[in-house]
């Protein structure tokens, strides 16, 4: 119902206020799992996202949104269940995992969920290398990927800024992928082939230049670059 009412008052007002320019809104499946891939711009992209589909979307939120204290916590906790979100633990790790599994809950349960390949938001426009869980979601629940690229939701809420601003923003929702043709989920090349597939389409959309590697800080000692080396060899 908090779903239904968010997308049914805030969806117009999105509208009147940001005056999106929508594009392929008809290419997201009308039911059954789908995941929303998307590229990553602003904070407030996974709210654009959910407001403007075609369908309710859920996505990821820390959960210090839905654990806050007084009217201020209840509205916020109102919102963002409104908006679609899923309150998890950020992390590495085992939390990541519980991330992809409350993901996959939606998608076997019949319904839309959105995710970041890149991990986090780009902080200099360029789109970065996809990490795997896109395609391990997509794989397990049997689902259709929908690409979908975001432009100008930076200007909208600039990194770094709790303040929404106007802006123009793009946002379009390519033809949905099948990836199943690159193999089972538990396969590490299929998942980093069909990851790869995923990212080439939304840079065709979005315009953005890709750099091949993960948007991620250095490693801060040798344990992080041994893991991080471990990862990519797992995806080989």
């Amino acid at each position: 119902m908090l779903t239904f009412l968010a997308r049914a008052f805030l969806g117009p007002i999105a509208r009147v206020v940001w005056r999106p320019t929508i594009i392929g809104r008809s290419n997201m499946p009308a039911e059954g799992p789908v995941v929303v891939a998307s590229n990553h711009l602003s904070f407030i992209d996974s709210i654009v996202i959910s407001l403007l589909a075609r369908r309710p979307v859920s996505f990821l939120a820390k959960e210090e949104y839905f654990t806050g204290k007084g009217i201020r916590g209840a509205i916020s906790r109102g919102f963002f269940s409104g908006v679609g979100a899923i309150p998890v633990k950020r992390g590495a790790g085992q939390a990541a995992q519980d991330a992809l599994d409350a993901g996959l809950a939606k998608l076997q349960a019949g319904q839309a969920f959105s995710i970041y390949p890149e991990g986090t938001r780009s902080r200099d426009g360029r789109l970065y290398r996809g990490k795997t869980g896109v395609a391990w979601l997509a794989l397990t629940a049997g689902a259709p990927v929908v690409p979908v690229a975001l432009t100008g939701t930076q200007n909208l809420q600039p990194v770094g800024s709790k303040r929404v601003r106007l802006a123009r923003i793009t946002i379009e929702f390519g033809e949905p992928m099948d990836i199943s043709a690159f193999g089972p989920a538990a396969s590490g090349r299929a998942r980093r082939h069909a990851t790869d597939a995923i990212m080439a389409r939304i840079q065709s959309m979005s315009g953005q230049e890709y750099v091949d590697q993960y948007n991620e800080p250095p490693p801060a000692n040798v344990r992080e670059r041994v893991r991080r080396f471990f990862r990519t060899r797992a995806e080989l």
